[in-house]
């Protein structure tokens, strides 16, 4: 048998199961490496060599891997992570970040050995919000004016200059319009318990580029009556870039050290595009099902590149 494909993922996840689906249907090899069941109910074993790494009894180099989610912030009621937080906090974290640096270790030593990462952990310094949209600016790309602060005095700076959004440094909450109960003394008070990012509001259209391995492989125009599309959908459609916009999009993915990536862009009031941010594990499936994409194919026709040439078809 040889080397497997691996979709590291929760079982349940809807994006590795179609690419393990599209993976086996091209005749190669794939499994869902599924690390949120570690160590209850699974066995890694790293050993002093880099190609040392056994998991449930069989020694894998993977030919690549999609790195789609660690799953190291266990969370929700079937975890029984509260119950454990609760009758030992501190042993609990001990061992959370005993799990996570073993899952990362093992991550390290197949980028390490040449297997290639979509995307490999490498790049996830560089991948904070903060920093990316610093390095993308720095590289002369696209961005618009962004600020990640909990000063209500910044924030007030800001809000004179043009209109504003602000989300989560990190994400998981819906980008919202700042108006002018957010430049009240009592909201910004809320600053002292977390830095928020505020960024200028733009009006255009908002624009999903896919890039893998520095291919524009789809480009789709999100339309929406909502500052934050997600969840607002009301279609999609192809978006042709031109050769400019296009070599913007390839050029940000070079800067962050991406394999793959789903980046966000808007169109401010001229029309100019502007880079939101890249993400590393962005959802696609939804996508091609709307707008008649096939970015599962391009990923896919990336990860079995890597694969022996027995394989029936690529593409």
């Amino acid at each position: 048998m040889g080397d497997p494909i691996v979709i590291i993922a929760p079982e349940h996840d809807w994006h590795a199961q179609a690419v393990r689906d599209r993976l086996h249907a091209m005749g190669a090899e794939a499994m869902i490496l599924d690390t949120g069941r570690f160590p209850d109910q699974m066995r890694i074993s790293l050993g002093e060599q880099l190609d040392d790494v056994e998991i449930d009894g069989r020694r894998i180099t993977p030919a690549a891997v999609y790195l789609r989610d660690l799953a190291l912030n266990p969370s929700g009621p079937a975890s029984g992570l509260a119950a454990e937080m609760t009758a030992d906090w501190r042993r609990t974290m001990a061992a959370l970040h005993e799990r996570a640096d073993f899952v990362m270790s093992l991550l390290h030593r197949w980028e390490a050995a040449g297997v290639p990462v979509y995307n490999p952990l490498s790049a996830f310094p560089r991948i904070t919000k903060p920093y990316q949209i610093a390095l993308l600016a720095a590289a002369g790309l696209p961005v618009p004016v962004t600020s990640w602060t909990n000063d209500p005095d910044r924030v007030r700076t800001l809000a004179a200059a043009g209109p504003l959004i602000y989300k989560p440094v990190v994400g998981g909450a819906a980008t919202r319009a700042v108006d002018e109960r957010d430049l009240g003394d009592d909201r910004l008070a809320l600053l002292r318990a977390a830095p928020v990012c505020f960024q200028q509001r733009m009006p255009g259209s908002d624009v999903r580029v896919y890039v893998v391995d520095g291919e524009v492989v789809a480009s789709i125009a999100i339309a929406s009556d909502a500052i934050d599309f997600r969840g607002h959908e009301l279609g999609m459609q192809v978006f042709p870039l031109d050769d400019r916009l296009r070599e913007i999009c390839i050029r940000a993915t070079a800067v962050l050290g991406l394999r793959f990536t789903g980046m966000d862009l808007k169109l401010d009031a001229h029309g100019e595009p502007k880079i939101l941010e890249l993400n590393p594990s962005a959802m696609f499936v939804g996508f091609d099902q709307q707008a008649g994409t096939d970015v599962l194919g391009a990923l896919c026709a990336a990860l079995a590149r890597s694969t022996p040439a027995r394989l029936a078809a690529v593409g």
